[in-house]
């Protein structure tokens, strides 16, 4: 299974400094926690979300990096309610008995977002990730196609 994620440049380390620090749609803040996506696409969707509009001003390194595994994730269930979510992805997190966990994406529920916990023992078993420059004004800003004339 490949692994996505789009990161700024310094944040290409799988160590789960950022969900500790702030939390996450599944996991409360404390403990480290790195999200994937299983589609670049899901990847670039949810970086999306927290970007303005016109892309001005934002940062200029993002990298979309991915990694392989055949380790398969234990699927959690989907529920509406946030602090449920929290709660079932908190009891994941702390019962170490997983390195990975896939939950409905938000963005995009056709989708997944692979959560691992990198205190778990197999932690290591993940590469790093490899990486290519993302530039999100030239993959937004591409010329429309012509109109496709309507079928007679």
């Amino acid at each position: 299974m490949k692994l996505w994620r789009l990161v700024r440049q310094p944040f290409l380390d799988l160590d789960g400094a950022g969900q500790q620090a702030i939390g996450g749609r599944w996991t409360s803040p404390g403990a480290p926690v790195v999200s994937f996506a299983s589609e670049p696409g899901l990847a670039v969707l949810v970086v999306i979300r927290y970007l303005p509009r016109d892309l001005k001003g934002i940062d200029q390194d993002y990298c979309l990096g991915w990694t392989e595994t055949d380790i398969v994730p234990e699927d959690l269930p989907f529920v509406e309610d946030a602090n449920e979510k929290r709660r079932i992805g908190d009891d994941w997190l702390l019962s170490g008995r997983t390195l990975l966990a896939q939950v409905q994406s938000a963005v995009l529920p056709e989708a997944s977002v692979i959560m691992m916990n990198p205190l778990h023992p197999d932690a290591n078993s993940i590469a790093p990730l490899e990486v290519r420059r993302f530039d999100f004004e030239a993959c937004l800003n591409l010329p429309a196609f012509p109109a496709i004339p309507p079928a007679t």
